[in-house]
């Protein structure tokens, strides 16, 4: 099994011996995205919301939870993810849900 310090950066350069190498945000959003899937069983259709907090990341994604026809009336969730600064889900929770055709009310 392959050690994350031993992962190259990016750029192709390897850690120094003992440094955690600093994961990008396009690694967090796949990391975060894959291992929703895998928990709840729903895609991440989008992102609203990708900040870094001092205890890791949080993100804001919105999944179909209901497939109906026509797609506009499908039901739609947002939910926030939480994710330690290595990238690792540690909780999630849903936001609200809403009719994908559904615009925010004012």
């Amino acid at each position: 099994m392959t050690d994350k310090a031993d992962i190259p950066d990016e750029n192709g350069t390897a850690p120094e011996a003992g440094a955690r190498p600093a994961l990008s945000p396009a690694r967090v959003l796949r990391a975060a995205r894959e291992q929703f899937a895998e928990l709840t069983g729903l895609q991440p259709e989008g992102v609203s919301r990708f900040e870094r907090t001092e205890d890791g990341w949080v993100l804001e994604a919105e999944a179909v939870e209901v497939a109906r026809i026509p797609e506009t009336m499908s039901v739609m969730a947002l939910y926030e993810l939480t994710l330690d600064p290595d990238g690792l889900l540690t909780g999630y929770r849903r936001v609200r849900r809403y009719e994908r055709g559904r615009a925010d009310a004012r």
